[in-house]
């Protein structure tokens, strides 16, 4: 699965605020991620992050 910094993922589970759309802000062993409902930012391991993955979006290509 490629995903690529600046990525806008659908994910499996929302976040407690109800969105389930997150920006991808970092790339690595672990994926840092915005929510787009709220702002909030997570630190997830990259596996548990690719397991949840419904769709990615779009890429904003910068």
């Amino acid at each position: 699965m490629e995903i690529n910094v600046n990525d806008r993922l659908v994910m499996k589970k929302s976040h407690p605020c109800g969105s389930n759309i997150f920006k991808v802000t970092r790339i690595g062993m672990d994926f840092k991620l915005v929510c787009e409902g709220c702002g909030h930012e997570i630190l997830i391991p990259r596996s548990k992050a690719e397991k949840n993955i419904k769709k990615i979006l779009e890429t904003d290509g910068e």
